[in-house]
């Protein structure tokens, strides 16, 4: 046990945490050596974006593939992975703000209003926030019970950000199904294990 503990501090975080930083390097690398097609404005605010969701979906992901692999070490891994997902849509949001809008407020306001999808992006960003200003052991200790009730916002998060990714989306569905596919399949797996885990014993 002490050495799978050591394999996974020393080992399997570092790996993460270079690993989760593979997607920004390559859009920074692309950007510079000019291997992201003919808009790559575009390209950025979009990869950026669908990494942040796919991310959040690992995220969730880990506590079921903990409980089939016998591997709790792997809950560890929850909150930096989450914060990456944060920081991905951080820069989704701050790419989009700043490329399409050029930071004007009332434009910004006006395609919030006018775009549905924009709407959704926006309260999946609103809702995510709160949970990063509290991922601190500190904060986890201050709210008690609270703290997690708060960090079931989540789920509602992940499901804005598909519907977002959906409403985006002009022509091929093929990938937003996929990640709603995935979405209800963590959303079935939690509803099936809270109430296995609620059973009143025989």
């Amino acid at each position: 046990m002490q050495i799978q503990a050591k394999f996974f501090n020393n080992i399997v975080k570092p790996a993460s945490f270079v690993i989760l930083l593979f997607p920004l390097l390559f859009l920074i690398s692309g950007l510079f050596f000019d291997l992201l097609g003919a808009n790559p404005i575009e390209t950025i605010i979009r990869d950026l974006g669908e990494w942040a969701l796919r991310i959040l979906l690992l995220t969730l992901s880990l506590s079921p593939l903990s409980r089939a692999l016998k591997w709790p070490q792997l809950i560890q891994l929850r909150r930096m992975m989450g914060l990456f997902a944060f920081f991905y849509a951080s820069l989704h949001l701050f790419c989009y703000l700043g490329f399409e809008q050029s930071f004007d407020i009332r434009s910004v306001i006006e395609d919030i209003w006018e775009r549905p999808f924009i709407t959704a992006g926006f309260a999946g960003f609103l809702t995510l926030l709160p949970l990063a200003i509290t991922s601190t052991r500190s904060k986890m200790r201050q709210m008690g019970a609270s703290w997690k009730a708060l960090h079931r916002l989540v789920y509602l998060a992940v499901i804005l950000c598909v519907v977002h990714f959906w409403w985006l989306v002009k022509a091929d569905a093929s990938t937003p199904m996929v990640y709603t596919a995935f979405t209800v399949i963590l959303l079935l797996e939690r509803v099936c294990w809270s109430k296995l885990k609620n059973k009143p014993k025989q």
